[in-house]
């Protein structure tokens, strides 16, 4: 199967202060920090960009504790098993956009820079909701889910490279990428592999961190017999 990548750069988003003043949590607001808010909004609604990159790539190669996705090694035990009937997966980098930089907190203000924060994760995930919905539709994909490298012991941060690996030029093509220790620059960026699934699959279904904001699954001690 010859790879196909899509970039995705004209991803429409909506950009509201109540939405970013909902995410900042504070115990009170007052009329001055909602207007830095509303600025900081508005000057973001001007310049963002959010993008994204996917892939479609053949699943080969498949070891007990190891798979080939596109001729590239991926070592992970739990997507062994996910992708075992699996011939197809797609690869995703997806970011807030480099663009977002151009708005800038107040000099010293914390809430300044966590408002800048909250922007950017708002964007990023309008960048993922966006290319998850295309890739559905495009390709008629029934029910999805995915695995981000380190987010598991089992899949480390450092398998962002053969992941990054799978495109041609990420930075250059949606202005990701990846620093010496595997984070990504925009630090609001994601990445992962979206694949089919009858039975569902989470992350957070193998981790047992009590406060996580993200989490999306209850922790199962009982997954971890299953993927053995």
């Amino acid at each position: 199967m010859k790879t196909t990548y899509e970039k995705l750069d004209e991803i429409p988003f909506e950009l509201k202060a109540d939405q970013v003043l909902k995410g900042l949590r504070l115990r009170q607001s007052n009329a001055t920090i909602e207007r830095m808010v509303r600025r900081m909004v508005e000057e973001a609604a001007d310049v963002a960009r959010p993008k994204a990159i996917y892939a479609v790539s053949a699943v080969s190669n498949k070891h007990e504790n190891w798979l080939e996705i596109d001729g590239v090694k991926f070592t992970s035990r739990i997507m062994r098993v996910n992708f075992d009937q699996l011939n197809r997966v797609f690869p995703y980098v997806v970011t807030c956009g480099t663009e977002v930089d151009a708005v800038k907190a107040p000099d010293g203000d914390l809430l300044g820079s966590f408002c800048l924060d909250a922007i950017k994760v708002h964007l990023m995930g309008t960048a993922m909701r966006y290319m998850t919905a295309h890739v559905k539709r495009k390709f008629d994909l029934g029910k999805t889910s995915f695995m981000n490298p380190g987010s598991l012991a089992d899949w480390p941060i450092t398998q962002q490279r053969p992941l990054f690996s799978l495109f041609p030029d990420v930075e250059k093509a949606i202005g990701v990428r990846l620093t010496p220790g595997c984070m990504m620059q925009p630090l609001k960026s994601g990445s992962g592999i979206m694949f089919t699934t009858e039975t569902g699959y989470e992350n957070c279904q193998f981790c047992p961190r009590e406060d996580c904001p993200g989490r999306r699954a209850l922790y199962d001690p009982a997954m971890f017999s299953k993927y053995a």
